[in-house]
């Protein structure tokens, strides 16, 4: 029996808590700040000692193996501590997949991870696959692996989780993209940073999968620096005569299949033309998530017929309504530059914009070219817009300004003709005037539905 100390009380490590008791080891909970009621229950419940407010070293110094909460950062005195020891530290995920023989597709990248793991469980579970949803979504997989009643699961992975997994290995991992982002966590080092998200492929081999975005500079850049021998399968949203790609897009709806360890006939095309979601960077998610089902095992017409009844994640390209004719749009997730690009790209009709927050040093010039050609009105909802004025006042015909969602939408409203999008992609964190984007997104729903009553419409 070894003595496996949790650091941190969340999903994952109260998850991971009771994984780990259950196999017989002896348990201890350390959190330097509040546990959640929810969570002192379980833990209570199980009988695992724990403590709160604090990290004593004596008890935590004393473990055989550390499960550390991927949002603890190396720099903490607990964790200099710990590396000073040279105590083996590892992620809940590493835990889990000790205990598990089921299969896992898993998914990481900069952007997109939520939808691309969703939309990938969703078409297995359509299907009629024996799944189960965990990660850094949904319930915790340790947890989850007590049971272990799942033949597949669909893990969604950040960086940080992958920061301390070792022996886990993915049946289909997934890279979606890499831009600029917690650089903070990685000494600014982009090179750093995008390595931290290759440790995907770490312990891939002949009978295992890499799906990954060939049209993203860095993946392929960085990924000739990792040897690993595996099935690669690159997805494009071009005709690429430099890449053979498991996955291309033949038109707007129209995705072609290129996969001969699955396929008997030769390339085959899936219809996404049925999918509700909405954008570039959704075709690649979607091109993602289908390559991933196929080599799961689905067949097109399982693919074709799981996509339509796909429900996004809620404040990600999320209709929230219509007033007047116009459609309104919560993408309040969007809190950097590129991922607004993307929504004001993926959205074909004339826009009002609503942007703004807590600006993270962003660099609008990217989104200025967008912005001319699609955006009628820009409203910025932030409490110093300055930023946002400079780079858009001159371009998008009309800038105004305000500090209350309720005004935003309702002169989004009058702004509005029939067939246009009012689109909440703000660019910006949500702090200045929110909790966080969740709370900004559902207020700005909110604001929705009481001025479509208000107005009758």
């Amino acid at each position: 029996m070894a003595k496996i100390v949790i650091l941190g009380s969340g999903e994952s490590g109260v998850g991971a808590a009771l994984l780990a008791q259950a196999k017989g080891h002896a348990v201890f909970v350390s959190d330097g700040g509040a546990l959640k009621p929810v969570y002192k229950e379980k833990l209570d419940k199980a009988g695992i000692r724990y403590e709160e407010g604090q990290h004593t070293l004596d008890e935590i110094l004393s473990a055989d193996e550390i499960v550390k909460s991927p949002g603890i950062p190396e720099k903490a005195p607990v964790m200099q501590a710990v590396r000073e020891r040279g105590i083996r530290v590892i992620s809940e995920i590493d835990l889990a997949s000790r205990y598990t023989k089921a299969r896992s597709i898993g998914i990481t990248g900069t952007n997109g991870k939520t939808t691309t793991t969703l939309l990938t469980y969703h078409l297995l579970k359509e299907a009629g696959y024996n799944v189960g949803l965990a990660g850094n979504i949904g319930h915790s997989f340790a947890e989850q692996v007590i049971e272990d009643t799942f033949d597949w699961f669909v893990l969604e992975l950040s960086s940080f989780q992958l920061d301390d997994t070792y022996d886990y290995t993915p049946t289909v991992a997934v890279l979606l993209n890499i831009t600029p982002d917690h650089l903070d966590r990685y000494h600014y080092s982009i090179e750093e940073y995008a390595q931290a998200k290759l440790r995907i492929t770490r312990n891939l081999d002949s009978s295992s999968y890499f799906v990954y975005n060939a049209d993203d500079r860095l993946i392929q850049q960085e990924y000739q620096s990792v040897f690993v021998d595996t099935n690669d399968l690159p997805f494009s949203l071009h005709q690429r005569p430099d890449v053979h790609c498991a996955a291309r897009y033949r038109s707007e709806t129209t995705l072609r299949l290129d996969v001969p360890q699955v396929q008997d006939d030769g390339p085959e095309d899936v219809s996404i033309a049925r999918s509700p979601l909405i954008g570039l960077h959704n075709r690649q998610n979607m091109a993602a998530a289908v390559l991933a089902a196929r080599v799961a095992g689905l067949s097109p017409a399982q693919i074709e017929a799981g996509l339509p009844t796909f429900s996004n994640a809620e404040h990600r390209l999320q209709p929230v309504g219509e007033i007047g004719g116009a459609q309104f749009i919560n993408d309040s997730k969007a809190t950097n530059v590129e991922a607004a690009w993307y929504a004001l790209d993926g959205v074909k009709a004339p826009l009002i914009w609503i942007a703004g927050g807590t600006d993270k040093g962003n660099d609008y010039s990217t989104l200025v070219p967008l912005a001319r050609e699609k955006v009628k009105a820009l409203i910025c909802l932030g409490v110093d817009n300055a930023k946002l004025r400079a780079a858009f006042d001159g371009v998008v015909p009309l800038v105004e300004e305000t500090q209350d969602v309720r005004q935003a939408v309702r002169r989004a409203a009058a702004l509005a003709q029939p067939g246009d999008v009012v689109l909440l992609s703000p660019a910006c964190a949500s702090f200045d005037l929110f909790k966080n984007y969740e709370d900004r997104g559902r207020q700005f729903a909110q604001a929705v539905q009481e001025e479509g009553a208000r107005v009758g419409g």
